[in-house]
């Protein structure tokens, strides 16, 4: 049997796409996508031989489309195995289930696995695990300790501590949210969990208020550049209730500068003030705590690398009742996803300690290794040179491999991705004389127009302006869609749509669009896979914006 696709194998030529009609669409609605891209791209309407060929090869692959979603049995296998499961390899599929039914029963079982993955991502997973490690027995040997012991000579490593945290959100509405978090720690065989639901509502732009079994209230305000959080909670234990306070006044001291000041009550009662500057080459702060049981003065600085890793170096220096702690280190993105970092901790009397953390999208995967209890330059040179010849060697024997395979699959695509761009611009051509009447029907009834369209990769975030911005205009495809001054794009990936095609394969893609209505601008961001239905009040840009 051949292998059922994932959803990118799938959508590589999506018919669904391409027709713009939902998954579970009816015949009718199959017959009438049909009919409309007909019209547009039929080969009689185009004098022009060049257009008409054209026409003729677009017209071609929607009545293939058609043929195939618009039968039960072809898109029964379409649905599980894609275009190449209508190859003979298909049929001889459905020679071995013998019936259709037993198909679609497959396919069924797919879309459920789809569902979980949306609904995962739906429910904003979050996740630490830490794993502690006791390797002092590298460095802190006491030889006559073994002298006797058979197998004594080998060091003993161990794991004495684990700390494992999960958290999920469940949107109830626009504005409530239920949220569903535990953690389960152990350290040299004691232990507890804890498990916590609560309810939180926006009650504004400028505000928050939560609710939690265990904590009374939180809630937020802003006020110009100046931020106020106060929580008050309760501690239920075997030693009765505490009660808690914890306050938090932040202000912008400038652009890239901002200013706490923290109090708290009841539980670890502390007096907390920090400075925090962020730039986009660096990162700094500086803190001062007077509480019980820690008072400390914290000093820390962070270099931001502008290059496409993301490569930053840190250090930090600690010092408070409990002693000094100077600690450095380094992290880099290794995949699109992942980030590893590792951290040196040499401290007096804690020790030396090398902390590796891995960030994989939103879980947290932290080991702690406590090295020695004493300052010995042996544990602190091993502990710095350790990781980066690791590092060296994960890059070398894994992380270059997979990508050179990358690129030679890039490689491989790019005659693919030319047909495609091809097509699109095709099919942009065709469209003209379309357009044209559509939007002199929606503007003599102050209908949808649409001013801009881009689609692709969209950089928006500060600390990645390094990247460049992959996009397409589809002004005019997106125009060509419109009907009855209404736009509706189904959950299926756009770059199958008449006229797009992907500029930026195995990127995450977006949809931003301009449009007009009623004389009132619009403006919306979208993803690849998300369904999309304009004009919406939503999207409206304010005048005094």
């Amino acid at each position: 049997m051949a292998p059922a696709l994932d959803d990118d194998e799938i959508c590589n030529d999506d018919y669904y796409s391409l027709l713009n009609v939902r998954r579970e669409a009816t015949q009718e609605e199959l017959k009438a996508a049909y009919r409309r891209l007909c019209m547009l791209y039929h080969p009689d309407k185009h004098r022009d031989p060049e257009l008409k060929r054209q026409a003729e090869q677009l017209f071609n692959l929607v009545h293939e489309a058609y043929e195939v979603l618009s039968d039960p049995q072809s898109r029964a296998i379409y649905d599980i195995y894609g275009k190449r499961g209508l190859d003979v390899e298909g049929w001889e599929v459905v020679e071995r289930k013998r019936t259709p039914a037993e198909i679609r029963e497959e396919y069924e079982r797919l879309q459920r696995e789809r569902e979980e993955r949306r609904l995962q991502q739906r429910t904003n997973p979050k996740g630490t695990i830490s794993v502690g490690i006791d390797a002092t027995d590298l460095f802190d040997r006491y030889e006559e300790d073994y002298e006797e012991v058979v197998g004594g000579g080998v060091p003993h490593v161990e794991i004495n501590k684990m700390h494992i945290s999960q958290s999920i959100e469940a949107p109830l509405t626009t504005k409530d949210t239920a949220i569903l978090s535990g953690s389960l720690s152990t350290h040299n065989g004691n232990g507890g969990g804890t498990i916590n639901l609560a309810l939180r509502r926006v009650t504004s732009a400028k505000g928050w208020g939560e609710v939690e079994l265990g904590v009374l209230k939180c809630m937020r305000k802003e006020i110009c550049t100046l931020f106020v959080t106060a929580q008050c909670g309760l501690q239920f234990s075997s030693r009765g209730v505490r009660p808690g306070v914890t306050t938090v006044l932040a202000r912008h001291l400038d652009k890239n500068t901002m200013g706490y000041l923290q109090w708290r009550w009841g539980i670890q009662s502390s007096m907390n003030t920090s400075i925090v500057r962020d730039t986009k080459s660096s990162h700094f702060t500086f803190a001062m705590q007077l509480g019980i049981p820690h008072t400390f003065m914290m000093m820390s600085y962070q270099y931001k690398f502008q290059d496409e890793d993301q490569t930053k170096i840190k250090g930090s220096v600690k010092s408070g009742f409990f002693g000094t702690v100077v600690e450095y280190g380094a992290e880099r993105k290794i995949s699109r996803h992942s980030v590893l970092g590792a951290t040196v901790s040499v401290g007096v009397p804690q020790g030396v300690s090398l902390k590796i953390k891995l960030n994989r999208a939103s879980q947290t995967y932290f080991f702690p290794i406590h090295l020695t209890d004493q300052l010995l330059p042996s544990a602190v040179f091993y502990a710095t040179v350790g990781p980066l010849v690791f590092y060296l060697a994960i890059q070398q024997l894994i992380i270059r491999p997979l990508r050179a395979d990358l690129e030679k699959q890039q490689e491989s695509s790019a005659s693919n991705i030319a047909r495609k761009k091809q097509e699109a611009e095709a099919a942009v051509l065709l469209m003209q004389e379309s357009v044209r009447r559509i939007i002199e029907a929606e503007e003599s009834r102050m209908g949808l127009i649409i001013l801009n369209a881009w689609y692709g990769k969209f950089v928006t975030d500060n600390s990645r302006k390094h990247e460049r911005a992959k996009v397409i205009d589809v002004t005019v495809p997106l125009q060509c869609l419109v009907k009855d001054s209404k736009l509706i794009l189904t959950e299926a990936t756009k770059s199958g749509l008449p006229g797009f095609y992907d500029p930026c394969v195995g990127e995450e893609k977006s949809l931003k669009v301009l449009y007009q209505f009623r004389g009132v601008m619009h403006q919306v961001l979208s993803g690849d896979t998300e369904p999309l239905r304009i004009p919406k009040q939503s999207h409206r840009i304010d005048a005094d914006t």
